[in-house]
This record gives C-alpha cells, sequence and structure tokens, in this order.
C-alpha cells in the first residue's frame, strides 16, 4: 500500500528531554493504523508532529508529500485531528460547536448544513443538538469531537486516545463510526494505551519512552507468544497471594487473575512449564495452553511486568481481614430535578475486599462515589463509612477515606 505519511529519523526533544528518539515509520493510506504504548510513551508529541503543530528537533515527517512542519498551510483541510482532551467548549451547545468548527475548518456556507445533519445523523446527536456540551455523557462527547474533526472531509484522521473514561459501549460505537469511513481514501491513526483496541488495527506502531519497538500487523508480535501462555485452574486459596508467589519464580515474566483462574506469561528460554516445575501441585488442579493476547506480547516486549510485590503497599500495615462491613449505601437515591442519577443503591463493601462498581458512561457511578465521600447530599437513603453515618458524622467518615476523583484533581501549576 502506498504511504500517506513517511516518518524519517524524527527526533523531538523538550529542553533536553528527549520524547521522540530517532523514529522511523510510514502510515498506509486507506488504513487505520494504531499508535500503542503507556503514558508518556511519546504518542501525543509523535501526533502533534504529524499535524504540524510541533517542528522536529530532527528529522522530517511528511503528510502526502508535504513537510508537515514547513509545508502546514498546503495540509489544511487535509488533516483532521481529535485531541486527546476533550477540545469542544464545554458552555456551547452541541449544535454551536458543529458551527464553530466548521467555521475554523473553513466549510463553505451552502455545505455546513448538508454535513452538519450528516454528522449528526452519523453520531446519533441529532436528538441533544441544544444540549451544553460539558452535560454530555463521556462517549457522547467522544462523538460529538469525532463529527468536529470530520467536518471539511479530512483524508487523514488523528484520534488521540480517543477511548479513554469510555465505556466499552461507546468505544465499539466509535470503532463502528470510524470503520464506517474507510473508503479507501481515508487514513486513520488511532493512538490508544488500551492493548485489546490495538488488536483491531491492521498494523500497530508500538512505542515505549520515546522509541519505536515495533511496527507492523498485531498478529506478527502476538505470535512471538505462542506456546507460552498458560492459564492455571482450580486454585484452593488466595489467588492473589499464589499470584505474587508465581511472579517471583525464574521464568514468569508477567501474571494476571482472570476469573477463578490465573492467566501466567512466560520467558522464551524457560523450560516447559508444569504443575510440578511451579510447585502449586497443592495450590491448583491445572495448567493448560491458552491463545496469547496483544497485551501478553507488550508485557514481553518491554521485558516483563513489575513483579509480584509493590514497595508502596508493603509500607502500609495490613489491617485484619475480618470480613468486616467498611462501607456501606443503603438505597441512595439522587435526583436532579425530574433527572434521576441514581435510584436506590445497595451494596456493602467488606475489609480486604476490591469492590467493583460497573457501568457506562451516565449510569451514577461517579455520583453514588461523590455521596459516598459526602460531596453530595442524597436525595434519600444514608451512606457510612465504618459505621460513621456521612449525614450525622460527616467529619469522622472521611477522615478514613482515601478519594481519587475522575478528573485529575491536581494543580497543573505546582511541581510533584
Amino acid at each position: 500500500m502506498p504511504a500517506l505519511v513517511e516518518i524519517d529519523r524524527l527526533r523531538k526533544e523538550f529542553r533536553g528531554e528527549t520524547a521522540i528518539d530517532n523514529l522511523t515509520a510510514s502510515l498506509a493510506k486507506g488504513r487505520i493504523t494504531g499508535l500503542v504504548g503507556p503514558d508518556g510513551a511519546g504518542k501525543t508529541t509523535l501526533i502533534r508532529l504529524i499535524n504540524g503543530l510541533l517542528a522536529p528537533t530532527r528529522g522530517t515527517v511528511k503528510v502526502n508529500g508535504f513537510d508537515a512542519a514547513r509545508e502546514r498551510a498546503k495540509l489544511a483541510g487535509f488533516i483532521g485531528y481529535m485531541p486527546q482532551k476533550f477540545g469542544l467548549y464545554e458552555d456551547l451547545t452541541v449544535l454551536e460547536n458543529l458551527r464553530l468548527y466548521a467555521r475554523l475548518h473553513d466549510v463553505p456556507e451552502d455545505e455546513r448544513q448538508r454535513q452538519f445533519e450528516k454528522m449528526l445523523e452519523f453520531t446519533d446527536l441529532a436528538r441533544f443538538t441544544g444540549r451544553l456540551a460539558g452535560a454530555l455523557s463521556g462517549g457522547m462527547k467522544q462523538k460529538l469531537g469525532l463529527a468536529c474533526s470530520l467536518l471539511g472531509r479530512p483524508r487523514l484522521l488523528l484520534l488521540d486516545e480517543p477511548g479513554v473514561g469510555v465505556d466499552p459501549i461507546s468505544r465499539r460505537e466509535l470503532w463502528s463510526m470510524v470503520n464506517a469511513l474507510l473508503d479507501g481514501e481515508m487514513t486513520v491513526l488511532w493512538s490508544t494505551s488500551y492493548l485489546d483496541e490495538a488488536e483491531r488495527c491492521e498494523s500497530v506502531l508500538l512505542l515505549n519512552e520515546s522509541k519505536l519497538l515495533f511496527s507492523g500487523p498485531p498478529a506478527e508480535l502476538t505470535g512471538r507468544l505462542r506456546d507460552r501462555v498458560r492459564l492455571l485452574r482450580g486454585i484452593e486459596g488466595d489467588r492473589r497471594k499464589l499470584l505474587a508467589r508465581l511472579l517471583d519464580k525464574p521464568g514468569v515474566i508477567d501474571g494476571v487473575i482472570q476469573g477463578s483462574a490465573l492467566r501466567l506469561v512466560f520467558a522464551a528460554d524457560a523450560p516447559s512449564p508444569s504443575l510440578a516445575s511451579l510447585g502449586v501441585e497443592r495450590d491448583a488442579r491445572e495448567l493448560i495452553p491458552v491463545q496469547p493476547r496483544f497485551e501478553d506480547a507488550f508485557i514481553d516486549i518491554l521485558g516483563g511486568g513489575p513483579g509480584g510485590h509493590s514497595e508502596l503497599a508493603e509500607r502500609f500495615k495490613p489491617l485484619p481481614d475480618d470480613g468486616a462491613t467498611v462501607a456501606a449505601a443503603h438505597t441512595l437515591v439522587k435526583r436532579y430535578g425530574s433527572f434521576t442519577a441514581a435510584d436506590r443503591i445497595d451494596f456493602r463493601i467488606r475489609r480486604g475486599e476490591i469492590f467493583g462498581l460497573l457501568g457506562p458512561n451516565g449510569a451514577g457511578k461517579s455520583t453514588t462515589f461523590k455521596m459516598l465521600c459526602g460531596l453530595l447530599r442524597p436525595t434519600s437513603g444514608s451512606a457510612e463509612i465504618n459505621g460513621a453515618d456521612l449525614q450525622r458524622s460527616g467529619p469522622e467518615a472521611r477522615r478514613q477515606l482515601g478519594y481519587m476523583a475522575q478528573k485529575f484533581s491536581q494543580y497543573d501549576g505546582l511541581n510533584l
């Protein structure tokens, strides 16, 4: 396939820190290429270099034959860009955002209404044209961002982690919409740290610590782990303690809890594993081969996972795992006018548990958290922390809480 984007020996530094290190790659026309890597790998920097928003320290980026940094004006309308952070105006409505971006993309007046109707139908936002963007759910915000980036019919679409903070249903909808755009002309670069998304791409660029570690089809990288992934089943006792023990074994480079089993990844030079060689004959019944995933290949190419012990966790004195209730919600209800954000929520969290609160965007998870933290007063019902009612003994209950908010709540202008 002909290349639409050609990157040659690209390097980008910020005050002596290297963000992109001697990267050479290309993006094939008419395909979805995944830009994969952990936070801080250099994904956003690379996207901004391709978009001409940053000038390289060394090397070149050519888009459709033009130098992205020096000839950006010649690429006007050719590139659509959806940034990682919500790039729309939250105090404008859906339709007002579309109108603003249509002007920014120089969409002709006589074309705007037709493109608006097409994008609203495409993203299923036609019912919400009068709603403020800040009042949309996470998935709806991403759909609106995608619609705005598509105005003007770009041929190269740069998506910087569009699935972050979006529930699985909305992520599938985003993928369906982007796949529908691939008519042989549109080229997509989809940045992600979700490794299951990488498997959906025809090709991936895998970055870590500013370097390109792999370029090619995901299956090619995953294929390197054939016969090196096992599932340990029929486990008796504490799976977390068993996993920590196994991660200290020579040849075990990664492992995770998978339901009632443990999924283990072995080094390339490790001997064929068995219950006996792992020393778990009394802990589990069987060890069976399973197909590798892209996540397994990613951990392997990085040299293995973090191991079974955390220095931070070891600094904390463990509390007795006595099964006592440490948090509870009793028929919690929260209404905003006629809208019910949380409806009769009941649960108990016992000491020693990792308790999951699951649901799509807009399901009421954050509302429930805020009621449990005393940040929102429930319409009815009650919540307690270690027996202290949040309404009657709020300060006592809050002293026993640590809360990490959904949105980054630190101060950007302060250092660590």
